[in-house]
């Protein structure tokens, strides 16, 4: 710990609370003169007492100890799952080579069902499946945890890619939806929270499904036949969906271009070399909801979205996202480029840093409260928007890998015509005049 940082922050910290040295010792059980030692440099706190001192004045501790080269280190998480037999190995040895040559340290999470299958605790030794699974969903979150932290603490590296072989929401894919919601009740977690605390995930399509004759046995914790591969692809694939960056590279070309979009795919979620949205928007006749919450493809997600104040060739839009109580917070800057083409940068926020934000709301703007169902057919992810004010139209949207990438929409959605470059229909003019 920095005692520079720390006096520093402490001291602002403690008199943007308005407590003297007296009153903040008080309230820790020490005497204010420590306080004052504390704040000159002379000493510094003890663990015990950073936790006491990070409750109190309702900050975390790293806040209080965290260095400058840590506050401005980019680091991205993301997960990389798929079905079984899908190229999740190789994948790890192609995007070491390929995102170090971009200048990223890349971290690797190594898969935990394996871990725990190859020392010995397996699906048929443990006496539940809600056990065993527990114990690989609790696996990742400490490993994680581990290596979020250590990238934070890293010397010399601005960019850090943390790469985890498959995520948390995996295991969601292996319970039924009792046992899915017994375990997170267990490790008292919500669903939201786990599968938003990755900046993108990328689902890599099982072999097994597409190019059957590729279908092996390598992995040593392989037991799937390859009509239980393709469900199980399936499971892993809608447990995802909801993600608001959930991309699929299918079996549609060989081995080494799938390899390759895959890359590309990460590239462009990195912003390498920039961060380039291709988004097509469709107005399409009110689709039967019943039918979409009924859907294992569709996740029903809902949506607050408030425009900030800002110049004229940029938006600034701040999100809560979630469902059931659970949400998650995002700031969004967008630049048009040209028709099709935005230049799009997100950052994660905590709900306070959120709820600060709001201040700068743009008054001329109305909040945007949307429920989203986010649907994958084909491979394809589509986002339906549901908004309170039209009860005989949606909204769907599709982010695409390039301008000519072919849409296979589901045949129960009714198009009405393309909206993309319509002005009409953008967020931000809804937000002044539902039409």
């Amino acid at each position: 710990m920095s005692n520079n940082i720390f006096k520093e922050r402490l001291y602002k910290i403690r008199t943007d609370n308005n407590l003297t040295q007296k009153e903040l010792g008080e309230m820790l059980g020490i005497t204010g003169k420590a306080i004052s030692k504390w704040e000159n440099g002379n000493s510094t706190p003890t663990f015990a007492e950073l936790q006491k001192l990070s409750k109190i004045l309702n900050v975390k501790i790293e806040q209080l100890i965290s260095t400058e080269s840590e506050k401005n280190k980019s680091i991205y998480k993301i997960a990389i799952t798929g079905g079984p037999c899908s190229g999740k190995s190789t994948a790890m040895s192609w995007l070491q080579r390929e995102f170090t040559q971009k200048g990223y340290f890349v971290l690797f999470v190594p898969e935990s069902a394996t871990e725990l299958i190859l020392g010995g605790i397996t699906p048929w030794t443990v006496d539940t499946n809600l056990n065993y699974e527990s114990y690989i969903l609790k696996l990742q979150m400490e490993k994680e945890k581990i290596f979020i932290d250590a990238a934070k603490h890293l010397d010399n590296y601005d960019k850090v890619l943390i790469i985890c072989d498959r995520g948390m929401l995996d295991c969601k894919a292996y319970m039924s939806q009792f046992e899915f919601q017994s375990a997170l009740k267990l490790l008292n977690i919500d669903e939201v929270s786990i599968r938003d605390s990755y900046d993108a995930v990328f689902h890599l399509v099982s072999a097994a499904k597409g190019a059957p004759e590729f279908y092996n046995y390598n992995n040593e914790a392989r037991q799937e036949s390859i009509e239980e591969a393709v469900i199980q692809d399936e499971k892993t694939l809608n447990a995802w969906i909801g993600h608001p960056h959930l991309r699929v590279i299918d079996n549609s070309t060989d081995f080494e271009h799938k390899m390759r979009r895959l890359i590309s795919e990460i590239s462009s979620f990195l912003g390498e070399p920039d961060p380039l949205e291709i988004e097509r928007k469709f107005l399409i006749e009110y689709p039967n909801i019943e039918k979409l919450e009924k859907m294992k493809n569709c996740t029903k997600i809902d949506i607050v979205q408030t425009y900030l104040k800002c110049s004229d060739d940029c938006e600034i839009r701040i999100r809560q996202r979630g469902h059931n109580g659970y949400y998650t917070y995002t700031k969004t800057t967008k630049k048009k480029i040209d028709d099709t083409k935005r230049l799009e940068t997100e950052t994660r926020l905590s709900k306070d840093e959120y709820l600060t934000l709001l201040m700068n709301t743009d008054t001329e703007k109305h909040q945007i409260r949307k429920t989203r169902y986010c649907l994958m057919h084909k491979n394809q992810y589509f986002e339906i928007d549901i908004f309170p004010f039209w009860n005989d139209k949606a909204i769907v949207e599709i982010e695409l890998a390039n301008e000519n990438q072919k849409i296979t929409f589901p045949n129960f959605l009714k198009i009405i015509k393309e909206v993309t470059n319509d002005e009409d229909f953008y967020n931000k003019n809804l937000a002044v005049k539902p039409i």
